[in-house]
């Protein structure tokens, strides 16, 4: 996709995509901070729909045919949740790693705002992750839903693990996320916005590669039923998964988008005249 031109051939441009993701992060950014924070639990909620839902496939199936297969089935449920959060248009963490990055890039934003709505959606996103492990734990067994260790399968795959493991894990996670930031910025219509998310967003399941906030309803969960995992386990996790996230997102999507619009010459303006409206 080229960065020159505007809307010709049916496509969008590289300097279009960003200015859409330009407005988007403004927007946020000066967004009241209890909105964005209300906006970032549901975020939390909706996303770990994924983990209960994968967690319901390994306790109603506990065997697949083949490890492709369950890592597939997998992969498809874990989608669930970003489709609820990027349709619904909440606040998710990993999204504003790319989004909220580029007003900073381009001077339009300062880095002490940046890390306030950083710090918002973060802290907001995992106490609705929180939240939602609670009740997996709580009605999973109860209604015969969850199986425990279900759950610890899943803690299985993201916690033991090294650090660097944990971080380049994580790094591919966020960039992930980050391809799904900017493609749906470019995309002009609800289909196919759905086929991005689904498409992209099953790679982290099928890895399965570090999320921070998808991963904290598993790993959470599966401490909160008992699988052995400790709150040390959770905090490795949590810690090298955010920073990989972090990189993946503003690193190796935002900054380098930006730097290519910026290195072709172009100006990027945000008071452009289409509107759009928020994209997570």
């Amino acid at each position: 996709m080229g960065s020159d031109g505007g809307d010709e051939g049916g496509t969008i441009s590289y300097r279009d995509i960003l200015e859409r993701e330009m407005e988007n992060a403004l927007r946020e950014i000066n967004r009241p901070k209890r909105g964005v924070f209300l906006s970032g639990v549901s975020a939390g909620l909706n996303v770990s729909f994924g983990a209960l839902f994968m967690g319901m496939a390994l306790s109603f199936s506990p065997n697949f045919p083949s490890p492709l297969v369950e890592h597939l089935t997998l992969a498809m449920l874990s989608t669930v949740g970003f489709l609820f959060v990027i349709l619904g248009q909440t606040e998710l963490f990993t999204a504003h790693t790319t989004m909220a990055v580029l007003p900073v890039l381009d001077g339009r934003a300062s880095v002490g705002e940046l890390v306030q709505l950083w710090a918002n959606t973060y802290v907001s996103n995992l106490v609705g992750c929180f939240v939602f492990a609670a009740l997996v734990a709580t009605l999973g067994p109860a209604m015969g839903i969850v199986e425990p260790a279900a759950f610890g399968s899943l803690a299985a795959s993201l916690v033991p693990l090294p650090w660097w493991v944990v971080l380049l894990s994580g790094v591919v996670a966020g960039w992930l996320m980050g391809l799904v930031t900017w493609l749906v910025a470019a995309s002009r219509d609800t289909v196919s916005r759905v086929l991005l998310v689904f498409v992209i967003t099953a790679g982290i399941g099928f890895g399965p590669f570090h999320h921070a906030l998808l991963g904290t309803t598993e790993v959470v969960s599966a401490l909160l039923l008992g699988q052995g995992v400790t709150l040390a386990d959770y905090g490795h996790f949590l810690l090298w998964t955010t920073v990989g996230n972090i990189v993946g997102g503003s690193v190796l999507v935002a900054t380098i988008n930006y730097g290519h619009v910026a290195l072709a010459g172009e100006s990027v303006d945000v008071e452009f005249e289409t509107g759009v409206g928020d994209e997570n």
